[in-house]
């Protein structure tokens, strides 16, 4: 039996499980089986909690999309890996943790136990760390999606990310566009597709399909690129607040040359065992 904790940040749902004693052993098949959530236990990501390899981070998490591919970064689940390692024992409330993610490493603090704030490092928006192929670095980049002229912007949060405001857009095109864009071949490893809507300086509108798992209700990461994308053209003030469709994140940024810090809330659902055999 794998035993394993549901959680969700903001209706972004995770499966985590404890691999600090036991090393993570589960393949693409059974990532998949577990994913199903019609007849395993369903989730978006699929989080790993490990020992660092990092002698300077306290633990290290990894992540696997529904379709069993690995993900370098997801914000939402972040906090979830916080919140349950507090549960645990492991992370005081008010401490300020690094934690190992697949991209690197980020630091965590729990403002209590159901909120946490994480450094989600600086934006990368060099064309070669997207990855995207591009000759020279811009704002906006002009590509063909499905017979669409889409302006984006492009962006790594340690995950890629394609950002599109919506109100220039038809109603509906997001839905067509979403998954073409997750897969477009300019970005080379898929990308995470935003759809943002600037309610005003402050305030943001956010819907995100995500390469590997689809159209989710929250993106952590998704919501840090948003705010990057649009504060780099200064569209946006250093503090702004993402409405999801699962809630709310709160992204605060002050610029190039300084790390991006996401705040939101992490929640448990229930614990279980899955007969993995």
């Amino acid at each position: 039996m794998l035993r394993f904790s549901k959680m969700h940040g903001l209706g972004n749902d995770f499966v985590v499980l404890d691999c600090r004693a036991t090393p993570f052993a589960l393949d693409v098949a059974h990532i998949r089986a577990l994913a199903d959530r019609r007849t395993g236990v369903g989730f978006d990501q699929l989080l790993s909690v490990e020992p660092a390899r990092d002698p300077g981070c306290a633990f290290y998490y990894g992540i696997w999309n529904t379709d069993g591919s690995p993900s370098g970064q997801c914000g939402n689940g972040v906090r979830c890996v916080a919140a349950w390692l507090h549960r645990a024992g492991a992370l005081a409330l008010g401490e300020a943790v690094r934690l190992e993610s697949p991209s690197g490493p980020v630091t965590v603090r729990l403002l209590d136990a159901h909120k946490v704030t994480v450094d989600m490092g600086a934006p990368a928006f060099a064309p070669t760390r997207v990855p995207f192929v591009a000759e020279v670095e811009a704002d906006r980049y002009v590509i063909e999606v499905d017979g669409t002229a889409l302006a984006i912007g492009a962006v790594s949060m340690g995950n890629p990310h394609a950002v599109v405001m919506v109100d220039e857009l038809p109603n509906g095109a997001a839905e067509r566009l979403g998954p073409a864009l997750s897969t477009h071949p300019r970005f080379t490893e898929g990308a995470n597709a935003g759809f943002v809507r600037r309610i005003d300086r402050t305030h943001l509108a956010l819907r995100v399909h995500e390469r590997g798992a689809g159209w989710t209700l929250a993106c952590g990461t998704g919501a840090c690129a948003a705010m990057a994308v649009l504060r780099r053209r200064g569209a946006v003030d250093e503090s702004v607040q993402v409405d999801l469709p699962g809630g709310s994140l709160h992204i605060d940024w002050q610029g190039p040359g300084h790390t991006l810090w996401m705040t939101g809330p992490a929640a448990f659902v229930f614990e279980g065992q899955w007969l993995t055999d």
